[in-house]
């Protein structure tokens, strides 16, 4: 069902919704806080929720597409029936956490239920099973999963790009709606029931990657995570979605995001590099991503096996059994065994054409090794699967006719449902497993192998027998990397292949009982549960920091995000700094050049006719002294900033300064040896030539080496090399190398924005002129200096009365100072403020006029 799906989307989706039939919701209203019901119908429910429930019991609530139910109806009553699917990872985590943790599952039922019958079984489910189910219509489950996440999200996710329309759907925005509509049932189910300030709520898999913004919006500091079952794509195969940026915005609304291997990790992040320019940083072995004053987690840890579901399918009479007929059947041949999804990325063809070369190869194994394949049933439908299917009908006849013989078979193919009982006599038979996928997120095939090699006590296998197990696999499964003793091949190099799987099958028993014992260790301590157990802890330090920071939900439609900064932190307004601008004498007002007066990223560098009317209103006040402080030159800035006489400027981060157009340029700095420079030109100028992109800014004071140009990643890595080659060149050097936003900066040591701020406030001082007054607004990572220096001057017990303080930084981000403006427009919109109260005010005083040379 679409109960209330479409219900206040347009508040967060900023494209028409398909026409999906309404129909009444069925989950009656709950108590999520002691005492008060809540009917979310009623309106948004917002951050400042708050609750109650001491003493309430631990709960996480678990979100998949699939709820962990087996559903049918019973013949005779026409009722019905439901039960749990102990085969599924949702209810299999469980065994992670104490008995006194309560889970609540959101998710859809495998069957399709009929409208009159929701209200009575989602009752029933939330009493019974503690699962709240999301009903799709038909349509919109068909859209949505057969759709967005089966035809065009899994194969992108699995590296294959719809080149043609007859290999691959190609993106078709009514199914990235259908998704949409989808995450957004689900997000509603998840509202009714959760205690936002407890619970915290783990999403599985590709198929709700937009969930967690519908969530944030509702609720700023709910414990969110999410994990991802199958690849992440490297960012070329990625950025070809056309909803590439929502999809990354939604999982950076999770406060934790996990993945089985680290190459999938890596591309998530390349992906946040290359796309939303966000960098990422290790904090004692943790990775995070710093996104809008929140910082978003990432989790690398592979999924484990049940091992209590799978001893106890191996100690049935039936498995036992059937392990001895399987023997008895391949007795005096080598059991190789693949068990796959019919899936056009299981790589089932290739493996078997890899028999088909071992049987070539290595003709003393003719009529001696078997492969049984077990051909579990499609998950999807479509072109590529059928035509997979008939290839692998096709290659196994070719080599059953080729090597078999009327009482032998070299291929045997099982496409049939096979019970568990029977999967786990193969594994128990098999004398190698071969998994050969070209691409697969996990695949547990392997784990269950050993773990069924490993036997129980009189049962599957002889008690008496070491335990052996020899594994060929694909090195693009993501179990393969915690699999070190296993073969790892390149499923499309069939002859590796083949010899790999020669190699397992003449393997020395004392190899095999090594290998086995090593995969069986981790695979027994790395199980479901600790891996569930695993991201909880790490989902929950994650989140402890929610409530010491303020939060505003910013941006549009899938754009939504939160951002989350210092209680202390708020928006500097006229009203507010003009009655302490009017009631003081002496000001002392610094501003940053670039993101602060002119748009940073602007191809025109001067400033504007506004800008320069702005500064020359302030600079005419006598009261005011008013500085540029800026990385860029002398030359550049004074003539741009001509027309502003009294304007002071601090070039080059205060390596020049020059308190009005009259004065000369002066600096502290005594003529250091620049000897210096001629080491370092060399060695930026070598990795200019090898890094595209990237170019020398030659300053007075300082050499600059940019890369904002290159690529993202390269740029980075190179700027990391360089910061490090030149620390080891210039140790005897009295400079200091510096890396800034897409820089690498060499200057002489003390030359800062914090340090030229200091020199004009103490200046000021020394004439007798204290400020009463400080504003500093500026909008990069240097100008954090000045923020910082600032707070320090004025604290200084020279200054008999302490100034009013305004530390401000332009854009809404964590930072030293306690005010921001939105951008360039605000900071404008401010000094013309200030500026229109000084031409209010009669002057006071005489112009202060202060000669540098006086500072030092």
């Amino acid at each position: 069902m679409v109960s209330r799906s479409c219900a206040n989307f347009l508040d967060i989706s900023s494209w028409d919704l398909l026409d999906f039939p309404q129909t009444p919701r069925t989950l009656p209203r709950v108590m999520t806080v002691p005492g008060i019901i809540t009917d979310v119908d009623g309106g948004d429910i917002t951050s400042e929720v708050t609750s109650s429930s001491g003493g309430s019991r631990e709960r996480k609530i678990i979100v998949a597409n699939m709820l962990p139910l087996q559903s049918k109806r019973d013949a005779e009553t026409g009722k019905w029936c439901f039960n749990w699917d102990e085969d599924s990872l949702q209810l299999q985590l469980r065994d992670g956490f104490s008995s006194e943790t309560e889970f609540l599952y959101v998710g859809s039922l495998n069957v399709d239920i009929e409208t009159s019958e929701q209200e009575e079984v989602s009752q029933r489910l939330l009493e019974e099973f503690n699962c709240v189910a999301t009903f799709l219509s038909q349509e919109l489950q068909e859209m949505f999963y057969l759709g967005f996440c089966k035809h065009q999200l899994w194969p992108l996710f699995h590296y294959m790009l719809p080149m043609f329309p007859d290999h691959g759907d190609r993106f078709d925005r009514r199914l990235w709606q259908a998704y949409v509509s989808a995450n957004k049932i689900f997000s509603d189910r998840v509202m009714e029931v959760i205690n936002p300030e407890d619970d915290y709520v783990w999403i599985q898999d590709y198929h709700l990657m937009v969930l967690p913004t519908f969530l944030r919006k509702r609720f700023n500091r709910i414990k969110l995570g999410f994990f991802l079952h199958s690849p992440f794509p490297s960012s070329e195969i990625y950025r070809t979605l056309p909803v590439r940026d929502e999809i990354l915005r939604g999982l950076l609304n999770c406060d934790l995001i996990g993945f089985h291997t680290f190459d999938y990790a890596r591309h998530f992040l390349s992906c946040c590099s290359r796309m939303l320019g966000l960098d990422y940083e290790s904090k004692r072995g943790h990775i995070g991503l710093d996104y809008f004053g929140r910082t978003v987690y990432i989790k690398i840890l592979p999924v484990g096996v049940h091992m209590g579901r799978l001893e106890s399918v191996l100690n049935l009479d039936s498995t036992a059994a059937k392990t001895k007929e399987i023997q008895e059947q391949f007795k005096g041949k080598k059991l190789v065994l693949g068990i796959d999804d019919m899936d056009i990325f299981k790589g089932i063809s290739l493996k078997l054409i890899a028999m088909e070369h071992l049987f070539e190869t290595y003709w003393h194994l003719r009529g001696k090794v078997v492969l049984v394949q077990i051909v579990n049933p499609a998950r999807s439908s479509g072109k590529d699967v059928e035509e997979a299917k008939k290839e692998t009908y096709v290659t196994a006849k070719r080599i059953n006719e080729r090597y078999g013989t009327s009482d032998y078979k070299p291929i045997v193919l099982i496409d049939r449902l096979v019970p568990r009982s029977e999967k786990t006599a193969y594994y128990a038979a098999a004398d190698c497993c071969l998994v050969n996928a070209v691409r697969d997120g996990m695949n547990l095939v392997p784990y269950k192998y050993i773990v069924c090699r490993q036997g129980t006590r009189n049962k599957a296998l002889d008690d008496s027998s070491p335990r052996t197990s020899t594994l060929v696999v694909s090195e693009f499964i993501g179990c393969s990397p915690s699999l070190s003793g296993a073969i790892r091949v390149n499923p499309w190099d069939v002859d590796a292949v083949a010899e790999a799987v020669n190699s397992a099958l003449k393997m020395s028993e004392t190899e095999k009982q090594l290998r086995h014992e090593k995969h069986y260790h981790y695979i027994s301590t790395h199980d479901v549960g600790y891996w569930a157990k695993s991201f909880m802890q790490d989902l929950e330090r994650a989140c402890r920091d929610h409530y010491s920071k303020r939060c505003w939900g910013i941006g549009f439609g899938l754009g939504f995000r939160v951002l989350s900064l210092s209680p202390s932190f708020r928006k500097l307004s006229v009203e507010h700094i003009v009655p302490v601008y009017r009631k003081t004498q002496r000001r002392a007002i610094f501003l940053d050049y670039d993101g602060t007066l002119v748009p940073e990223s602007s191809i025109v560098q001067d400033p504007s006719a506004e800008v320069v009317s702005v500064l020359k209103a302030l600079c005419e006040d006598p009261n005011n002294t008013v500085f540029i402080v800026s990385g860029r030159g002398r030359e550049s800035l004074s003539n741009w900033l001509s027309p502003c006489e009294n304007l002071g400027i601090a070039a080059e981060h205060g390596y020049f300064i020059r308190w009005n157009s009259k004065d000369e340029w002066e600096t502290c700095y005594s003529p250091t040896d620049t000897e210096w420079r001629s080491l370092v030109e060399p060695v930026m100028r070598s990795y200019m030539e090898a890094t595209d992109g990237t170019s020398i800014e030659f300053k007075e004071s300082a050499l600059v080496w940019h890369h904002q140009d290159a690529d993202p990643d390269f740029g980075s890595c190179q700027a990391k090399e360089m910061l490090d080659h030149l620390e080891n060149v210039l140790a005897n050097e009295p400079v200091v190398v510096k890396r800034g936003q897409h820089i690498v900066e060499v200057k002489p040591q003390g030359v800062s924005k914090g340090l030229a701020a200091e020199k004009v406030i103490r200046g000021m001082v020394e004439r007798g002129q204290p400020p009463e007054m400080v504003m500093c607004i500026g909008d990069d990572r240097s100008d954090e200096d000045m923020f910082e220096s600032i707070l320090s001057t004025v604290t200084n017990p020279e200054l008999l009365v302490q100034p009013e303080v305004f530390a401000c930084t332009v854009g809404r981000k964590p930072s030293k100072a306690k005010y921001f403006l939105d951008d360039e427009a605000d900071v404008l919109k401010l000094l013309r403020g200030l500026g229109d109260s000084s031409s209010s005010l009669k002057p006071t005083s005489s112009h202060t006029q202060v000669s540098f040379e006086s500072i030092v």
